[in-house]
This record gives C-alpha cells, sequence and structure tokens, in this order.
C-alpha cells in the first residue's frame, strides 16, 4: 500500500511539473512573438520666436550680384543673416569657392529646407545651417555677411555687426540699407519687371560712435 501510495504521489508531482513548464515556456514565446510598438516620428522643434520677417526668397540674379559686389572667393568664411532656404550660402559654395558659408535663421521649417538643399547640391561639406536667433548669434569669424531682412531690422543689426566683425569684413544688403551708415557702393538688378536694390558696405576700423 506505501509503496502504491508513494507511486501516485510521484505521479501527481511529475505531472504538476509538466504543466509549469508547458505555462512557462507558452509565456515565453507569448513574450518574444509580441511585435515591438512603432515608433513615432520627429516632432520638429517650434520656432525661437516668431520671425521678424515673412521669408521672401532673394532672386538668383540678385544673388549673384551680391557675391559680385563684395568679391567673394575662395578665402571667405560668408555668413548670411537671415538664410531661408540656403540659395545664398550654397551659391556662395558652389560659384564662388567659400571656403565656408553659414546660414542662420530662426525659423526651423526654413534650415529643415535648406539643409535638404545643401544635400541635394552636394555642399554640406561646406556649408551648415543654424536655428538660431541672429540677434542672438556669434558671427564674429564672417569675412563676408549677406542680408536680406528690413530697414529698421538693418539698424538693430548695425551695433551687433560693427562691434563683432573684424574691420574690412564686407557687408551686402538685398533692398534695404543701414539709415545713417552710407553705403561704399549700390547696385541695381532688373528682375521679371521688379528693380532690386544692393547695398555694400566694409566694416571700418574704428566706427563713427553714431553707428554703433
Amino acid at each position: 500500500m506505501i509503496s502504491l501510495y508513494r507511486a501516485i504521489v510521484i505521479c501527481a508531482i511529475s505531472i504538476s511539473l509538466i504543466s509549469t513548464g508547458c505555462s512557462s515556456r507558452t509565456s515565453d514565446a507569448t513574450v518574444e512573438s509580441a511585435p515591438a510598438e512603432a515608433q513615432s516620428p520627429p516632432v520638429q522643434s517650434p520656432p525661437l520666436r516668431s520671425p521678424d520677417v515673412v521669408y521672401v526668397p532673394t532672386p538668383p540674379q540678385v544673388v549673384e550680384r551680391m557675391l559680385a559686389i563684395a568679391n567673394v572667393n575662395q578665402n571667405d568664411v560668408l555668413y548670411d543673416l537671415g538664410s531661408g532656404d540656403g540659395r545664398i550660402p550654397i551659391t556662395a559654395v558652389q560659384q564662388r569657392g567659400v571656403r565656408r558659408a553659414v546660414g542662420i535663421d530662426i525659423n526651423p521649417e526654413r534650415i529643415s529646407e535648406a539643409n535638404a538643399n545643401a544635400q541635394q547640391a552636394g555642399v554640406t561639406d561646406r556649408v551648415r545651417f543654424l536655428n538660431q536667433d541672429l540677434f542672438q548669434s556669434n558671427f564674429s569669424d564672417a569675412t563676408v555677411v549677406t542680408l536680406y531682412l528690413l530697414p529698421e531690422l538693418n539698424v538693430k543689426l548695425r551695433p551687433q555687426l560693427l562691434s563683432q566683425l573684424k574691420p574690412g569684413t564686407r557687408i551686402v544688403s538685398h533692398d534695404f540699407d543701414m539709415g545713417e551708415w552710407k553705403p561704399e557702393q549700390t547696385a541695381q538688378v532688373e528682375v521679371d519687371g521688379r528693380t532690386h536694390n544692393v547695398y555694400f558696405w566694409t566694416v571700418p576700423a574704428n566706427p563713427p560712435a553714431n553707428l554703433r
């Protein structure tokens, strides 16, 4: 009787262990086969603040004249303040062979567009775009600065340009001047029946107090 009872107990324990093992393997299999959760696409950051101007691209003919009037060459480091789709820095590399070109824009959408254009143009090794507020940016290593802002923004930016930039740095603005700081040269470009003005300055060694 004792032997029969022992046999029954051993059999019951074996069945229990087998059942537990099967349950564990089934659970493991369920975990392994569960699909990974799909990752959400990256969310684009909002602008640092509202842009100061509505983006209007500079026509290619005007871009070329701006680079020509500043005599942009392979030794230059060009900064475009309010760079939009990146056409000025990209053209400066493609047509003028500048050593390096940087675009600064406050709108992340424009930065994404500019980076895509630089990639397509094959110039990402010498062009980069920064999502920054240009009034808080450092562009002191520039030898050429290009602008297409508004008259009041040019005047607001003027002290920063004169304090950061080295004497001899060239500045070119599309359509708008710098108030009391009179340009050294001006040019006009006709595009589709509209006259575009180009203004050129060189940073002086000792800017007058009224310009700073």
